[in-house]
């Protein structure tokens, strides 16, 4: 059983299979760190396991065997961003075939109150295009984002240093950081975001 904080070989080889599946975008050190376990969050999720950050054999055969998930919207398009708020879960398509799976931190769906301003903490679903990116680091009232893909308002896709397992964020979605690095070197302005399901 390996767990975060472990090192060696054998989470080498971890980050190696889930780097091949498409979870991972870390470096390969034999480190299980944060983003290592987010990753396999991700595999755990997408596979429809008990997210818990783990690794026995269930993950271990869940690696070795292709995934029979269906996509959320299988006309969408050969090149598409998809998000399942249900799952919190975020699968980028290249050419109708996933390239990057990821964990997310969606909206929390509760009222919020920051600076004098208040409002509802929420992701919205629907068919949307990426309009905005906004390169590295930048922060506003609400906080700091990384690597930033706008496609509705305010509302974004990006990279933040909490990605907890439960919805957290004002609306936007959040994701780890080394993969919100890959996420916005294949991500172009006009691309589909297709969001879909509640947090209930």
């Amino acid at each position: 059983m390996l767990k975060p904080g472990d090192r060696g070989e054998a989470v080498k080889a971890l980050q190696e299979r889930l780097h091949r599946g498409r979870y991972y975008f870390g470096k390969i050190n034999g480190v299980y760190d944060d983003q290592t376990k987010m990753a396999v969050w991700a595999l755990q999720k997408h596979r429809r396991l008990m997210p818990q950050g783990e690794v026995g054999s269930r993950v271990w055969t869940a690696l070795e065997r292709p995934s029979r998930r269906r996509p959320l919207v299988p006309n969408g398009g050969a090149n598409r961003v998809e998000i399942n708020l249900r799952d919190q879960l975020l699968i980028v398509y290249r050419d109708r075939k996933p390239a990057l799976i990821s964990h997310i931190s969606s909206g929390a769906e509760v009222r919020y109150c920051e600076d004098g301003r208040c409002g509802n903490a929420v992701t919205p679903v629907g068919d949307f295009r990426v309009a905005r990116r906004a390169p590295g680091w930048t922060t506003g009232r609400l906080g700091s984002m990384f690597n930033s893909l706008y496609f509705v308002g305010g509302i974004a896709m990006h990279g933040s240093t909490k990605v907890p397992l439960r919805p957290a964020s004002h609306g936007c979605v959040r994701v780890p950081l080394t993969t919100s690095k890959r996420l916005f070197e294949m991500v172009k302005l006009g691309e589909p975001v297709y969001v879909r399901g509640s947090i209930m």
